[in-house]
């Protein structure tokens, strides 16, 4: 695919999920992949499978060192075309069981740290006049669900961040897109945090039942090279898929919709 083979595509949370089927269907398009995430080893799996890709492996939310990583990565790279700000982490707790020390945690991976690392990535795109920012939001960033207010309060802050940035920069030959999945079979629901920062752990949970990894990078990357703003990826007809119409249409009883999923406990 033209817009994809030769192009040097940095991916954060590339060892699994949405990331690695990312990384995965890029690479055997041609296209130079950097892969980012905290687990190497699982870093280096994934890149044994995409030839000649770069691993750097940090921890997304050190924000100090993000500098010096730019600069290591833009000079073993010659700069980069897209830069995918993925990984993030979730949240399965009520409010008012919600620790204040998780909420920071779910701010600082799911939003502050894709903002800074795209503070320092976007210049040298801003120079070159091409580029893209692809921010992974999730249905989450357009509908308030419940279990999830601190994940949904990060996403929805990603997608008016990346609305407001795609309007100032649009001019500089840069675009931005916003991907909001639906279920996708991954490890975010046993990784998503409890009100006391624990991990949630392996379980039932509704995003298991989703599309692949594989299905989700082929819907994400056709709609970035069809220059798509915001990318819904989910199955068609899924329920949560439908959530992303319904809160445009009839706001009302999206709300109403879901007020009668969250759990009821007496207090």
């Amino acid at each position: 695919m033209s817009d994809v083979a030769g192009k040097t595509i940095w991916i954060t949370g590339a060892s699994a999920g949405i990331g690695k089927g990312l990384a995965l269907a890029l690479a055997a398009q041609g296209a130079r992949l950097v892969l980012s995430g905290r687990n190497r080893a699982a870093l280096d799996d994934v890149a044994a499978h995409c030839p000649g890709s770069l691993v750097e492996a940090f921890e997304v939310t050190d924000l100090d060192a993000l500098p010096a990583i730019v600069a290591r990565v833009e000079q073993a790279s010659g700069g980069i075309d897209w830069l995918v700000n993925n990984a993030g982490i979730s949240q399965r707790s009520l409010a008012l069981d919600t620790e204040f020390g998780v909420y920071r945690t779910l701010m600082e991976v799911d939003f502050f740290a894709p903002l800074r690392l795209t503070q320092l990535v976007l210049p040298a795109m801003v120079r070159r006049g091409s580029g893209r920012i692809i921010n992974n939001a999730s249905v989450a960033g357009k509908v308030g669900s419940p279990l999830r207010t601190g994940y949904c309060a990060a996403k929805h802050a990603m997608v008016g961040w990346s609305d407001s940035m795609r309007a100032e920069i649009a001019q500089y030959g840069v675009q931005v897109h916003v991907l909001t999945p639906g279920f996708v079979a991954t490890g975010i629901g046993a990784n998503a945090l409890r009100g006391d920062g624990s991990q949630k752990g392996a379980g039932d949970d509704p995003v298991d039942g989703g599309i692949s990894i594989h299905e989700a990078a082929t819907q994400i990357i056709a709609g970035i090279t069809a220059n798509v703003p915001e990318i819904s990826v989910g199955r068609d007809g899924a329920a949560e898929m439908q959530l992303l119409g319904l809160k445009r249409q009839d706001p009302e009883t999206c709300f109403q919709l879901m007020a009668s999923m969250a759990p009821k406990v007496a207090r």
